[in-house]
């Protein structure tokens, strides 16, 4: 066998033999594997260890931008305050309407808040563009009138834009309705509510930009007698709404009251999908407080609850919502208005009349006189459809307040998953 020195000619012979195994005569080849692999061994834990440090320290880092973002989001809102009583006596509104003081840099920090949620912030310049200079009006209101224009993405868009309040002439009464509709709308997401595309606060136009509605409001499709609509479409109408109301009240973060449900502010899609619309008077509470306390008679006459009627100031609730949907189921059922003054007088108040034609088993005559044709092609379902929605909301316009279901049980008793309970005279 050849020798060491020959296979390793640069091997010191001074260097003793190492022992692997217990064997002798091991080569200095060996010594050099071994040290090797020790190396890249400590490289290796080196290497993982470093990595796992660093997925560890970004996990934190994202952890910690999470919190942060879930506080910034829950408290980080200006504070624009109003007083309130709730169930402790002494709670503050969330944030949303402002007083007569509130400064242009506040507002302008709450709406920074709000383009972060996706919501766009429209120059006046653009949206007199998109709306060929407000050209093709769509209706006007008491806070202002409303527009049709379009995106340059083609997207067909309604532009709310506020007026000054003509009483006083300043626009204390225009920020708060802004500020109220911004400061509801970008909380939510329902398929019954309107969706806010974005908003221009610009110089002195206040507008809101929304989806575009091209079947106008329930109120005008109601009261249209040459537009057909049958039992079902009627009921389907009806829940969508209901369904709206208990997302405000009881599946968002806050408690959003609407404190101005009517059928005029209920849109319809190219589908007749209700939307509810209108979130000038909204008020948003915890859901520790109780209610709000307000200026009364700032609704709509007719829909508002009777505990909120001529009194200087009154506790709001979401039951003042649910005593509105009940009159605006009424609407529904009869398609004809609350108050009709051109009507004999026992006719005039609709509720009354259709109590009375209910006590009398005639709620399906009640129909007829609105739907004609269609009632009669169909009087078992149109029956069935009339004592549902007219039980339901006669049980919604009770008193006290709190003998009124909630918008969960409205939505449940409408679709026929929840017995409905026989009512008391409702107009006590």
């Amino acid at each position: 066998m050849p020798s060491s020195s020959r296979l390793f000619p640069f091997t010191d012979p001074t260097i003793p033999n190492i022992q692997f195994g217990g064997q002798e005569g091991s080569s200095f080849e060996s010594v050099a594997d071994k040290m090797f692999n020790d190396f890249h061994r400590s490289v290796s834990d080196a290497v993982i260890y470093s990595v796992a440090l660093s997925v560890l320290s970004t996990g934190a880092i994202l952890v910690i931008a999470y919190l942060v973002y879930r506080c910034l989001k829950e408290h980080g809102l200006p504070s624009i305050n109003i007083k309130t009583t709730g169930v402790h006596g002494g709670a503050e509104l969330t944030p949303l309407l402002p007083d007569s003081t509130i400064q242009d840099a506040t507002i302008e920090n709450f709406l920074n808040e709000i383009t972060r949620e996706k919501h766009i912030r429209f120059t006046s310049q653009q949206l007199n563009g998109y709306t060929q200079h407000m050209s093709a009006e769509l209706g006007e209101g008491g806070f202002g009138a409303v527009y049709k224009g379009m995106l340059p993405n083609g997207l067909d868009i309604a532009v709310k834009v506020l007026h000054r309040n003509p009483k006083t002439g300043n626009h204390e009464v225009t920020e708060q309705q802004f500020m109220a509709e911004v400061g509801t709308l970008w909380r939510t997401n329902h398929a019954n509510l309107i969706r806010l595309i974005g908003y221009c606060y610009d110089g002195g136009m206040r507008a809101l930009v929304y989806e575009y509605m091209p079947n106008s409001s329930l109120d005008k499709f109601l009261f249209d007698r040459k537009r057909m609509a049958g039992s079902s479409l009627l009921l389907a109408i009806a829940v969508g709404v209901a369904r709206g109301l208990r997302y405000l009240h009881e599946e968002c973060q806050k408690k959003i009251i609407h404190y101005d449900v009517k059928a005029g502010n209920v849109l319809l899609d190219d589908s007749l999908t209700p939307k509810l619309t209108d979130f000038g008077m909204a008020q948003l509470l915890s859901r520790a407080d109780a209610h709000a306390t307000v200026q009364a008679r700032c609704g709509t006459v007719g829909y508002m609850a009777r505990e909120v009627v001529d009194v200087e100031t009154a506790a709001i609730t979401e039951k003042c919502d649910v005593y509105s949907f009940g009159m605006l189921l009424f609407e529904v059922i009869s398609r004809r208005k609350i108050i009709d003054n051109s009507l004999p007088e026992s006719e005039r108040w609709l509720p009354l009349l259709a109590w009375t034609m209910y006590q009398e088993g005639k709620l399906l005559d009640l129909m007829k006189k609105c739907h004609n044709s269609m009632a009669a092609a169909d009087e078992e379902q149109w029956k069935e459809t009339a004592e549902r929605m007219c039980k339901v909301a006669f049980l919604c316009v009770q008193d006290p307040p709190n003998a009124r279901p909630t918008m969960s049980m409205v939505v449940n008793m409408l679709e026929g998953h929840l017995e409905i309970p026989p009512s008391e005279y409702p107009l006590g």
